[in-house]
This record gives structure tokens, C-alpha cells and sequence, in this order.
């Protein structure tokens, strides 16, 4: 004889919701519910936005007006302004996207919902790159063709274009993740976003105290491998200071290996300390 199906016990709670394992796939909708709700995301963005477009259009318009001499890549060069400027708006949304939930105590949430810490690290990341990635690249394709019909010179090669666009909208998401990381090591808003500014612009400055014959070679290095200057690189033809700085795609691989190891010790520290 079968033996009865036990009942259940009083009071009981049977979920009609089937009960799965959670996955990276949950992870990726709970950051991208995030990062679409947040306030900081639209300012941020809207800013970097407003300063490719306004910025590349002015110094358009400025250059168009002037005798400026056209180069082979002079004009979409000219996107390098408003790209400098939508950096810092980028570092500042990478920097949020994770610190704000440790001031807030949010990431405590946000972990026991999923213990994983890499793949909460991870769904960060991708959530962040994809959608920084697509909007500045938009954005860098709207510069380049109004600089384009703006400024007479010669017709932009294909990889010109490419790196303009493309390349751009690389340089800077991959600059996001890398203030990502920061912010993931640092823990806190405002000290990983000093730290992401002086990644920007101190290079530069201490190289211009660098007057000593001594450090010359420290300086060109300086000179050479500083954000900024990287930006340079991605629109030109030719490496901005002597002939071993970086130029064409090597600022876009040099940030990619940068910000790929910056993770990698996010992701360590992440898991070996406590919220």
C-alpha cells in the first residue's frame, strides 16, 4: 500500500512563485534598475552630454571662423575638448555607482540579497560600461559630424572616424570602470573622486615642475602617458610627445589593461574585508 502524502504543517507558507537559484542575469536587472533610477545617473550623464556637444560645437564654430590651418585629422581632433571635460562626469558616475551605496549602508541590501560579491562586482561593471559606452558614443558621433560640416579640410579616414566614435566611447567607459574600482578600494564618494581627478591632471602638473635635466625622462613619460595626453593620441596620427608615447588605438589598450587590473583588486579586496 502507498503511504499517505504527509500534510503540511500549520500554518504554513507555500510560495506560489517557483523558487530558483539567482544568477549573474538578476544581478544584471537589479544594477541596471539602479543605475536607471538614480538621480546622480541623469545629472551626470546629461552633463557629459551637454559639455561633448557644447564644447565640441564652440570650438567648431571658433575654428571654422578663424584661418586655422586644416590638418588630416584636425577637425574631429577638435572632439578632444568636450571628451576631457565629459571625463570627469564619467569618473564621478563610476565612483557613485558603487561608494554611494557604502554611505548610504545600502551595499549591506544589496549583498545579502546577493552574497556573491563578484558577481555583484561584475553586474556593476557591465551594467556601467554598457551603458556609458553607448551614450558617449552616440554622443562622439554627433560631435564628429557637426565638427566635420563645420571645418573644411580633408575627408577623415575610416579608422580616423572610428577612433573618434568608437574609440571615444571606449576610452571613457573604460576610464568609468576604472573609477569604479576606486571607488570600490576607497569606500567613500568624495575621496575616491579626489583620487580620480588627480589621476587626471596631476601627471600633468608635477611634470611642468619637472625642469631638472635629470628628470627629463620622467617627464616626457609623464607628459606622454597622462590622460589627457592619451586623449590626444586617440584623435592623432602621431604620438604627442617623441616617438614612444602612445598613439591611434594605444590609449584604448592601455586603459583597457589598466582598468582590467584595477578590478581585479577591487574584486580581491572585496571579498576579503567586511562591509
Amino acid at each position: 500500500m502507498t503511504a499517505p502524502t504527509p500534510s503540511p504543517a500549520p500554518h504554513s507558507y507555500v510560495s506560489p512563485i517557483p523558487v530558483r537559484r539567482a544568477h549573474l542575469g538578476d544581478a544584471l536587472a537589479s544594477e541596471w534598475t539602479k543605475i536607471r533610477s538614480l538621480r546622480s545617473t541623469m545629472w551626470t550623464l546629461g552633463v557629459m552630454v551637454l559639455l561633448m556637444l557644447g564644447v565640441g560645437t564652440g570650438v567648431a564654430l571658433i575654428v571654422a571662423a578663424s584661418d586655422y590651418p586644416a590638418e588630416n585629422d584636425a577637425a574631429l581632433g577638435l572632439g578632444f575638448f568636450g571628451l576631457l571635460l565629459g571625463s570627469i562626469c564619467v569618473m564621478t558616475l563610476g565612483v557613485l555607482t558603487i561608494a554611494s551605496e557604502y554611505g548610504t549602508g545600502m551595499i549591506r541590501t544589496t549583498l545579502t540579497a546577493c552574497p556573491s560579491r563578484g558577481r555583484v562586482l561584475l553586474a556593476k561593471a557591465i551594467v556601467f560600461f554598457a551603458l556609458v559606452f553607448t551614450i558617449t558614443t552616440l554622443t562622439a558621433t554627433v560631435v564628429a559630424v557637426v565638427q566635420i560640416a563645420l571645418v573644411s579640410g580633408p575627408d577623415p579616414t575610416a579608422d580616423q572616424w572610428l577612433r573618434a566614435t568608437v574609440g571615444a566611447g571606449l576610452f571613457l567607459a573604460l576610464t568609468g570602470l576604472l573609477s569604479l574600482a576606486v571607488g570600490t578600494l576607497i569606500r567613500h564618494s568624495a575621496g575616491a573622486i579626489t583620487i580620480m581627478i588627480g589621476v587626471l591632471l596631476m601627471p600633468l602638473v608635477a611634470a611642468m615642475f619637472m625642469m631638472a635635466e635629470s628628470l627629463s625622462g620622467v617627464r616626457d613619460w609623464l607628459l606622454a602617458y597622462a590622460l589627457p595626453s592619451q586623449m590626444i593620441a586617440l584623435y592623432s596620427s602621431v604620438p604627442v610627445e617623441g616617438a614612444s608615447g602612445p598613439t591611434g588605438w594605444d590609449p584604448v589598450w592601455i586603459m583597457l589593461v589598466v582598468a582590467l587590473g584595477a578590478l581585479g583588486g577591487a574584486f580581491a579586496v572585496l571579498n576579503s574585508r567586511d562591509v
